[in-house]
C-alpha cells in the first residue's frame, strides 16, 4: 500500500515537473520530448502487458487508439495547410481571408502568389508545382479543408489565366 502511494506521488511529481519544463521549453524541443515521451510510455505499457501475460490488452489498447491517431493526423495536416496559407515566404502574416465556405470572393494576383507561397513573377511550372504540392497536403479526400482547396484552385486559375 505504501509502495503504491509512493509511486503515485512520484508519478504526479514527475508529471508536474514535465509540464513545467514543457511550458518553458522551445517548441522544437517540446515537440521532440513529447514524441519521445509518448513512445517511451507506449513501450513501457507494452512491456508491462507482455510481462504480466496480458498480451490481448496490448492489442485492445492499439485498437482503441487507432481512430484517435488517425483523427490527430488529419487535424495536423489541416493545421499545417492553414499555417502554410497564412504565411508568405518571408514569414509575414497574410491578411485574414473570407470565412470558410465563401469561395467566390475576388482574389488579387498578390494574394494568389501568397496563397501558393510564391514570389510574384513565378513561372507557370513553379505555379503548377506549388499548387500540386499544396493540394496533396490539403485535398478534401485526404482529410483537408474544402475551403483551402478552393482557395488553392482559385489562386492557380488566376495566375495561369
Amino acid at each position: 500500500m505504501v509502495l503504491r502511494l509512493a509511486i503515485a506521488i512520484g508519478g504526479l511529481l514527475a508529471l508536474w515537473l514535465a509540464l513545467r519544463w514543457l511550458s518553458k521549453a522551445p517548441p522544437a524541443k517540446a515537440k521532440k520530448a513529447l514524441i519521445l515521451g509518448g513512445l517511451g510510455l507506449l513501450v513501457a505499457v507494452g512491456v508491462a502487458l507482455v510481462a504480466t501475460g496480458k498480451m490481448a490488452g496490448l492489442f485492445a489498447v492499439a485498437a482503441g487508439l487507432s481512430p484517435w491517431v488517425a483523427r490527430a493526423m488529419r487535424l495536423h495536416s489541416l493545421w499545417r495547410g492553414v499555417q502554410h496559407l497564412r504565411q508568405g515566404r518571408n514569414g509575414a502574416q497574410a491578411p485574414g481571408g473570407p470565412s470558410p465556405g465563401v469561395t467566390d470572393s475576388v482574389m488579387t494576383q498578390a494574394q494568389a502568389y501568397e496563397v501558393l507561397g510564391l514570389k510574384p513573377g513565378a513561372s507557370p511550372d513553379e505555379i503548377r508545382e506549388a499548387h500540386r504540392r499544396l493540394m496533396r497536403a490539403n485535398h478534401p479526400d485526404a482529410g483537408g479543408s474544402t475551403w483551402i482547396a478552393a482557395r488553392l484552385n482559385q489562386a492557380r486559375d488566376l495566375l495561369l489565366g
